[in-house]
């Protein structure tokens, strides 16, 4: 991946930034939405246990519906954050720490965290941008009703725990895989990813397969409190 270029990918994620110029960063927080905990990095809007389980319990259950009409391009992201930089770079900066920019903003050293697999990471160039809920997984679930500009505010959301850096093979591994199909290496990492991933369908009233439900379940049952 060259910091310069974007690869698209048919997963939750793109290898690089896109030179999108809309300014919006995502949907406004809703009910249940919390700051990141101290055992959720820096990942936004986490709800606790007890509220992602009454969100879940709240969410509609059903089969995934077509890929009729899918595409990338109706998601588009990177989205324009002010001084030179994108939504991909807002999320390294966020993310990461002793994170160093240049004049076009891009990350040029720092040191990442990938949640995902429990991996560091010291060159932004091997760190993809995930969408937790991936853009085809919300197609399936209710976004293929949606216009352009909920579209990109989903795509480029910084309010929600939709967007984290993470090391580009995790990224893959994941593709547009929901729960059921794909868990984060790192077991430790279950609770939140279930916190987040209820969240954001919660956030954008997605439906859930009854296999992610139930997936989501086992997730939110390893956490503490």
């Amino acid at each position: 991946m060259a910091m310069a270029g974007c690869t698209a990918l048919e997963d939750g994620g793109v290898a690089g930034p896109e030179g999108s110029k809309a300014s919006e960063s995502g949907a406004e927080a809703g009910p249940g939405d919390s700051k990141a905990g101290p055992d959720d990095g820096t990942l936004p809007g986490v709800p606790d246990a007890d509220t992602a389980r009454t969100q879940l319990a709240g969410l509609k259950v059903a089969a995934h519906g077509s890929m009729t009409g899918y595409s990338r391009s109706k998601f588009s992201h990177w989205a324009e954050q002010g001084e030179n930089c994108n939504t991909r770079e807002a999320v390294l900066e966020r993310d990461g720490t002793d994170v160093q920019r240049d004049e076009e903003c891009r990350a040029t050293s720092g040191k990442w965290v990938s949640v995902y697999d429990d991996v560091t990471v010291t060159d932004a160039s091997r760190l993809d941008i995930d969408h937790m809920v991936p853009l085809a997984n919300a197609w399936r679930s209710g976004a293929s009703t949606w216009d352009a500009d909920k579209g990109k505010a989903f795509a480029n959301d910084l309010t929600h725990p939709q967007l984290i850096a993470v090391t580009a093979s995790s990224n893959r591994s994941k593709g547009d895989q929901g729960p059921d199909e794909w868990q984060p290496p790192a077991k430790t990492y279950w609770c939140t990813y279930g916190r987040a991933w209820t969240a954001v369908k919660t956030a954008y009233e997605l439906t859930v397969t009854e296999a992610e439900k139930d997936m989501l379940v086992e997730m939110l049952d390893t956490c503490t409190s």
